[in-house]
């Protein structure tokens, strides 16, 4: 009976502390968004420049932009001074959205799973968020967006644009190995995975839609599948910008090979320094070291004793 008493009179005052405690963490919302945010880029304030250098010499990795709209690594996933090892390959099927950019290869058609011609819809408005599907307004409040904003999701136009496969581009281009892979396509990422063919990424960032903007695009779910089957885990997600649920509804996630699978373990067995390097420029440094320590990766001496400061 004592024991009941007090466990009552600690819940009457333990449960309205706890209840203030969160009313005032909701309206500070702001302030743990930025702090999550400074978490999660905590190990940018590293420079791995002369360490990278080191491990690839002269050789260059190469990155595949699909969607690069603003050029490569626009949406700064790394920090900008890592730019300067990648070969970059940039895709985008708006013929001026690429205009400005001075890059070796710049490939100004959609990729698909198969080459055919496909009709793109054009938000004049909102530029960045054309697509292969057409906009659902009906899912835009999820996304918290207010009625006076849906026009931004007005199709001004369409286009027939010719689409062909990740591999096959990749080939005409004389490219053997893709290190990095980009997607930011507003729903046609799984149709560009189909295309992958033989191409292995050691990384890949893929922008995922877990509540659909657009109609009949593939559920997210058929992208992990897929990746899975290919030997890859995930080992990032962020979210990307904001909604009215309690979930993300819009995410990139981020892939690399499952090095406990046999098809991971080959991946990165045969560009090791390749693997290294973009797990450096990812900031995935206690990652890095429970791989390094299962598979016997070289140059440990780089990245070993270095504390990944998002978990410490």
């Amino acid at each position: 009976m004592l024991f009941k008493r007090v466990s009552k009179s600690i819940t009457k005052i333990i449960l309205p502390l706890i209840y203030k405690i969160l009313k005032f963490l909701k309206g500070n919302t702001r302030a743990i968004n930025f702090l999550n945010e400074k978490k999660i880029n905590s190990n940018n304030s590293y420079n791995f420049e002369k360490n990278i250098h080191k491990l690839l010499e002269n050789k260059k990795l190469i990155g595949l932009d699909i969607g690069a709209q603003g050029g490569f690594n626009s949406d700064i996933f790394f920090l900008e001074k890592y730019n300067q090892f990648f070969e970059k390959i940039l895709v985008d099927p708006l013929s001026k959205s690429l205009k400005n950019e001075k890059e070796k290869h710049i490939i100004k058609k959609g990729f698909w799973s198969s080459e055919g011609s496909r009709k793109l819809y054009v938000l004049g408005n909102r530029p960045g968020s054309s697509s292969m599907f057409e906009p659902d307004k009906d899912s835009l409040k999820i996304y918290g967006f207010k009625d006076k904003d849906f026009h931004l999701f007005d199709v001004t136009k369409t286009e027939t644009v010719e689409c062909d496969t990740l591999s096959a581009c990749l080939n005409n281009i004389k490219i053997n190995n893709l290190d990095y892979l980009k997607i930011d396509t507003q729903g046609a990422e799984l149709e560009i995975l189909k295309g992958i063919g033989s191409y292995r990424p050691l990384l890949i960032k893929c922008e995922v839609q877990l509540f659909p903007m657009y109609k009949n695009i593939p559920s997210w779910t058929e992208i992990v599948d897929l990746l899975s089957k290919l030997g890859y885990m995930i080992s990032d997600w962020r979210e990307i910008g904001s909604h009215v649920t309690r979930t993300p509804v819009e995410m990139d996630m981020i892939f690399i090979p499952n090095f406990s699978s046999a098809l991971g373990k080959k991946i990165i067995k045969e560009r090791e320094k390749e693997f290294i390097a973009l797990m450096l420029i990812s900031g995935q440094i206690k990652l890095l070291n429970k791989i390094s320590k299962s598979l016997n990766l070289p140059h440990s001496e780089f990245y070993m004793k270095i504390k990944d400061k998002y978990f410490d």
